[in-house]
């Protein structure tokens, strides 16, 4: 046996346990996901299985819950990716200053990441019960007194928009700084010498040379908005519900609380199975474009 099969046997006998987990957890579940996406499966034993082709996904997209859950969705993810990437990046720039304080900061402001989801929704449901009216009465501003974040559907949003970016922005901000670390200090100190001010040296300076950084920021801010499932359940448990059209829906029930619901709490695990599979197809080709558009952006600067 010579020296190149001997070091192929030993790649593939590291290779093998983590790929075989792989096919076994994930390869495996989602072909039988798109098999019972297409049956009137309900996950109750002893009942028969039918398989009855397109009905959910016709179903699907006839239900206006599901497509309210959509639009809701891309709408949380556009403001989420704008909010986290801009909070992001003012804390990173504050961080990277000479400052005694900086690796303080650094760690308060990570600190919200390492909260769970759920702990981090309740957190932010006192906040918005109780904090935000008493600063109204103490501060004698009647409309933070009698503001209901959590009772009106478009403010809703914008609650779960806040606790998401508090809690996503120091992890994001790491990213950042390492990033900021590795721009050249002689650019920065002649643009500063020719009179160029913070904005200038930011537009014209810092951000192309951090451009690979935001690829990524967005890539993961992007993917964890469209999954967001732990700070609503806590937080709103996907209302306060609306109307949309003639039809009652709930105002934050996001695709993935939306699936969870059809599955588990209607027991329709086929529908929801369904369901789940477009979601899949449509986070991947967000995704795709995004990256692909994110690195053309990087060449163009």
């Amino acid at each position: 046996m010579n020296r190149y099969t001997k070091n192929k046997i030993v790649f593939w006998l590291f290779v093998a346990p983590a790929l075989i987990a792989f096919i076994v957890v994930v390869i495996i579940p989602f072909f039988m996901g798109i098999y019972y996406s297409m049956t009137d499966w309900s996950a109750i034993a002893g009942e028969e299985t039918t398989f009855i082709g397109l009905a959910n996904y016709k179903e699907m997209f006839s239900d206006v819950a599901f497509r309210y859950s959509f639009l809701r969705t891309f709408l949380f993810t556009l403001f989420s990716v704008i909010s986290v990437n801009i909070v992001s990046l003012m804390l990173a720039l504050l961080v990277t200053r000479e400052s005694k304080f900086r690796n303080i900061f650094r760690a308060g402001f990570f600190v919200p990441n390492l909260i769970g989801g759920l702990v981090l929704g309740y957190i932010w449901q006192f906040i918005f019960k109780s904090i935000v009216p008493s600063m109204g009465t103490v501060f004698n501003i009647p409309a933070l007194e009698n503001l209901l974040i959590l009772a009106e559907p478009n403010l809703t949003l914008l609650g779960v928009i806040m606790a998401f970016t508090w809690q996503y922005a120091g992890y994001i901000m790491m990213i950042y700084v390492a990033a900021l670390m590795n721009v050249p200090q002689d650019l920065v100190e002649a643009s500063q010498i020719d009179g160029a001010n913070f904005w200038n040296r930011l537009r014209n300076i810092i951000v192309p040379m951090i451009a690979p950084a935001f690829t990524v920021t967005t890539f993961l801010t992007l993917v964890n908005s469209f999954k967001q499932f732990d700070i609503i359940i806590a937080l709103t448990s996907g209302g306060p519900a609306t109307l949309y059209g003639d039809q009652v829906v709930n105002s934050t029930e996001l695709l993935a609380v939306h699936i969870y619901n059809v599955a588990f709490t209607y027991n329709r695990m086929a529908e929801g199975q369904a369901r789940a599979i477009i979601f899949f197809l449509v986070l991947s080709i967000v995704s795709l474009a995004q990256v692909y558009y994110n690195k053309k952006k990087e060449v163009e600067m």
